[in-house]
């Protein structure tokens, strides 16, 4: 298996919700969100987007991806957005999953957009998001300003969204992860070679292999010597290598990743605590437990306890 792919494994979109949106005039809306991945296709016509570092234009045919904004700002093309009405509460009560978006002034629909949004397990996606450009594709990223190899899948989501068929929401959700992992590979295809970017990792023939095995088999006893010999490089030249490209240490990555993965699967709840302790890779439950205190601030079994009252609040 590759990097990205075992990066992404345990990385779920889950509540995806879908909306036609038609402008009419010089409309304009802002949404605010926690832990949500957008994705917004233009069926027709156009409009802008600002998720607080300027406006992007996205037109007929576009797809883009917005990872991680808290609030962005979309408006009609030729309008500034001034004033842009929240529409989240709108989005909440749209039942048939379509909302005409009426300007100031009337005219002739100029855009229709479809909007998904997507929540995450953020524990899991957040070194990712942490970083990734605030709209993916960036500017001369696109295959002639459209994913050529998913317009199966554009057609296959228009005809989804304009019908009510069986398994709707299940095809929507397979389609926002499709075009997340088409995103992520395009944007990591495109890196610089001089780049600070920990995704670099993702390329480097020598890293990957080390990657894809600590990711495969997070609970095996790593050492820095055996992960080398995954990497077929020496010992301090895959340490220096990793550091430097990552960013930390190869064992501070394994550490970060067995605790993020235990988090998950004290919130998943399938497992006990001390099987969860086997499963990344601690030799005792009091092991685990310190070292999951010393990351989250609470032991384990606080940690499954708080997130059950959450889920029942």
């Amino acid at each position: 298996m590759d990097a990205l792919s075992v990066l992404l494994q345990n990385v779920h979109l889950f509540e995806t919700k879908y909306y036609r949106l038609n402008g009419v005039g010089n409309w304009s809306y802002s949404i605010t969100r926690q832990d949500t991945i957008l994705f917004y296709l233009v069926m027709s016509g156009g409009f802008a987007i600002d998720v607080g570092n300027g406006p992007r234009e996205v037109r007929a045919g576009d797809m883009i991806m917005v990872p991680s904004a808290h609030k962005h700002v979309s408006y009609a093309l030729n309008h500034h957005g001034d004033n842009a009405a929240p529409l989240d509460e709108s989005l909440a009560n749209c039942q048939k999953h379509t909302l005409d978006l009426q300007g100031e002034f009337d005219g002739e629909p100029n855009s229709s957009l479809i909007l998904i949004e997507c929540k995450y397990d953020k524990a899991m996606i957040r070194p990712l998001l942490s970083v990734l450009p605030a709209i993916l594709p960036e500017i001369g990223e696109e295959a002639d300003g459209r994913f050529e190899v998913i317009d199966v899948e554009i057609r296959l989501l228009t005809l989804e969204t304009e019908h009510e068929r069986m398994g709707k929401a299940a095809v929507i959700n397979h389609w926002a992860s499709i075009m997340m992992i088409e995103c992520l590979r395009i944007y990591i295809e495109s890196l610089p070679e001089a780049t600070d970017n920990w995704l670099m990792a993702m390329k480097d023939p020598f890293l990957t292999k080390a990657l894809v095995a600590m990711h495969e088999s997070p609970s095996k006893n790593w050492t820095i010597h055996k992960l080398a010999e995954v990497a077929g490089m020496s010992r301090s030249s895959f340490a220096q290598r990793f550091k430097e490209v990552v960013g930390i240490p190869p064992l501070t990555y394994l550490m970060d990743y067995r605790l993020r993965l235990a988090a998950r699967y004290l919130r998943l709840q399938q497992n006990s605590i001390s099987r969860i302790s086997e499963l990344v890779g601690y030799a005792s439950d009091s092991t685990f437990s310190q070292a999951f205190k010393r990351v989250y601030g609470v032991s384990p079994k606080a940690y499954r306890q708080q997130y059950q009252q959450q889920m029942l609040a």
